[in-house]
């Protein structure tokens, strides 16, 4: 829960891994971290990869799983001092925010919200 007055900021996983995303839900749940959006998406160049005028992005077939089209794009209002605990599960769960096509993390300031429990 966020409490009146606490800096919470907007925190967004790209997951790639798609394959992770059931796991990374129940650890979350296990670890006490509710309140989290998934949608569905799908990365740039992952989509001009799939067009064949696009010569340039036929160089980027080598490091991308174009077989893959979807990522889940997760979004979650949190206290500021859950971010290394989050961070930490994810890379756990992911084996790696490091590793090619696993996915991106990033954290953005709220200055306002409406909604939330406080």
């Amino acid at each position: 829960m966020i409490e009146k007055g606490e800096l919470v900021v907007l925190l967004t996983i790209i997951l790639n891994k798609v394959d992770c995303l059931e796991e990374l839900l129940t650890a979350f749940a296990d670890n006490d971290i509710s309140g989290a959006t998934i949608l569905e998406s799908t990365g740039m160049a992952h989509t001009l990869g799939e067009m064949d005028e696009n010569k340039f992005i036929g160089s980027l077939r080598m490091v991308l799983d174009l077989d893959r089209k979807d990522s889940k794009t997760i979004f979650m209002v949190i206290p500021e001092d859950q971010i290394k605990k989050i961070s930490s599960i994810v890379n756990r769960v992911t084996g790696g925010l490091d590793k090619p096509d696993t996915g991106i993390l990033f954290t953005l300031p709220v200055s306002y919200t409406e909604g939330i429990r406080q």
